[in-house]
């Protein structure tokens, strides 16, 4: 790798990389995109034309293979990202791989393992986006122990939900054999929850598929497997309990709202997007929650391609977000999909089972 030149291949052009990781990566200096792979040559040709993306190629092998490029950007859904992660780390190649991190926690360890095996590479899971301008200052009142000890958190998604629509079309997401273990928004909803009050110790869940087939594009009627509406009870390693309801089947209903409870006082995080998240809190003896000031210093965002290629260049650690969480959050996934098959709860980690 040429010390001013981060050369990067894209595989998998789809929605997230378009809108955030290719503008991202070519706002940073020194940094090129110079081949793409997509499912097609055709979708590769146009892709590669739109944003002046260097080469298309066949294969996503061709990539791997070029000893000139030093990173990947990995959009494809979610089956797709071990075998590529891997592949492109024991090819020398920095790795970029968009959430969900993988199929299951077994592939994400893999994924994990594999990075620890080549420890000059870089490797970062896209993070949940939701709550990255409400974060730090979130933490910071937690570690200064406004709230006091944790009773429970009660976290609730349902952007983009809407009552149930019996006519939509089949969706990657509503596929196990593409989407793996995870299910709508939940394992990022997790993400964002770990960062805020550490993992979970225990999972119980229990869920329904509401809208139980769909047609595909042959008009072939579809079974769904993938709950569209869940309700998931943890106990936390750090003390009390965490309630998460996600759903995509409800109407009027609030976007995000997620509440932490203390012994000595409440936090409410809300909003209908990554860029209106607001807090409000309230302590023992005040009359109601009111709004907490988020100042600009504390105020976090959107930076991951930034991350990414400064983490290239020994600048700054991965922080949004590490193979190390990835697996965490997956463990988790898997161990929802585990409970809701079994009704049983479920320990976590997952090998303490």
């Amino acid at each position: 790798m040429s010390a001013d030149t981060i050369r990067i291949g894209i595989i998998g052009a789809g929605g997230n990389t378009r809108s955030r990781h290719i503008p991202g990566l070519k706002a940073q200096d020194g940094v090129e995109l110079v081949a793409v792979a997509n499912r097609s040559r055709e979708s590769s040709e146009r892709a590669a034309a739109e944003f002046d993306l260097g080469a298309a190629v066949d294969t996503w092998e061709e990539i791997m293979l070029d000893d000139e490029i030093d990173a990947v950007c990995i959009g494809t859904w979610p089956y797709m990202h071990a075998p590529l992660t891997i592949a492109a780390l024991e090819s020398g190649k920095h790795v970029l791989v968009e959430a969900r991190m993988a199929s299951n926690s077994l592939e994400a360890q893999a994924m994990l393992d594999t990075l620890k095996a080549n420890p000059g590479l870089v490797g970062q899971v896209v993070p949940a986006p939701h709550s990255l301008g409400v974060d730090q200052t979130v933490i910071d009142k937690l570690s200064d122990g406004y709230v006091g000890e944790l009773i429970a958190v009660e976290g609730f998604m349902a952007s983009g939900s809407n009552f149930p629509e019996w006519d939509s079309p089949v969706h990657w997401r509503h596929d196990r054999d593409l989407s793996g273990n995870n299910i709508m928004t939940m394992g990022i909803l997790y993400e964002a929850m770990m960062r805020w009050v550490g993992p979970a110790a225990t999972v119980q869940a229990l869920g329904q598929t509401v809208v139980k087939h769909r047609d595909n594009e042959d008009g072939r009627r579809i079974a769904m497997t993938i709950p569209d509406h869940v309700d998931i009870l943890c106990r936390l390693e750090q003390g009390g309990q965490m309630r998460f309801a996600v759903s995509a089947v409800i109407g009027h209903a609030p976007a995000m709202l997620f509440t932490i409870y203390g012994t000595e006082g409440t936090i409410r995080i809300e909003g209908s997007s990554p860029d209106d998240m607001g807090i409000s809190a309230g302590r023992k003896g005040d009359a109601g929650l009111a709004p907490v000031e988020i100042t600009d210093e504390k105020r976090g965002g959107w930076r991951v391609e930034e991350e990414f290629i400064n983490a290239i260049r020994g600048l700054e650690p991965v922080t949004h977000t590490d193979f190390y969480t990835g697996v965490r959050y997956m463990e988790w996934s898997d161990a929802v999909t585990r409970s809701l098959r079994t009704g049983e709860l479920v320990n976590l980690p997952l090998d303490a089972n």
